[in-house]
């Protein structure tokens, strides 16, 4: 996957406003656009939307801290990533975007799940800690799914803007 000097500044760009949207948005919890922007850039991007998402991860321990709770989104990222990379890419226009809020959705709802592995190894929990864990985080579970589920309305905007820009930029170059 080797990066044109343009597709390296893009994706810093993209990666920083990740970074940017989620800052703007800590007041609400457990609701951003991460989700939103992940299954945007992996829809127009495929496999180098893994740069931008990483860009956002690394920034995102930069300025926030290296600890214990950054490690899983190492992770949990690629997780929803992958998730967008198996959906096929000629679905009819029409579902195209529920079915993209709606895998969004599941990101969210599961968050605390994804996360639970890393917890478990870090702090030594047992299978039956584990799971109180997730119980605990059900509620932030639920306000994360749903919040997903609606802001991915703009995942279509988005993937549109960044579909015009990529062939702005490739006749303008």
């Amino acid at each position: 996957m080797k990066l044109t000097i343009r597709e390296i500044v893009v994706f810093g760009m993209l990666g920083s406003i990740m970074y940017a949207s989620k800052f703007i948005m800590e007041l609400l919890p457990n609701i951003h656009l991460l989700g939103v922007f992940t299954v945007a850039f992996t829809v127009v991007y495929r496999k180098k939307a893994l740069y931008p998402i990483y860009t956002y991860v690394i920034l995102n321990g930069m300025f926030c801290g290296f600890a214990t709770w950054w490690l899983p989104y190492l992770y949990l990222w690629t997780i929803l990533w992958g998730a967008v990379m198996l959906l096929p890419r000629q679905m009819p226009k029409k579902i195209r975007p529920f079915v993209y809020m709606a895998v969004c959705a599941a990101h969210g709802f599961l968050y605390g799940t994804l996360y639970a592995p890393a917890q478990a190894v870090l702090f030594g929990l047992s299978l039956k800690g584990t799971a109180a864990w997730i119980i605990a985080g059900l509620p932030w579970d639920f306000i994360h799914g749903v919040s997903n589920f609606f802001c991915g309305i703009l995942i279509m905007p988005i993937v549109s803007v960044l579909r015009l820009a990529e062939t702005i930029g490739e006749t303008d170059f």
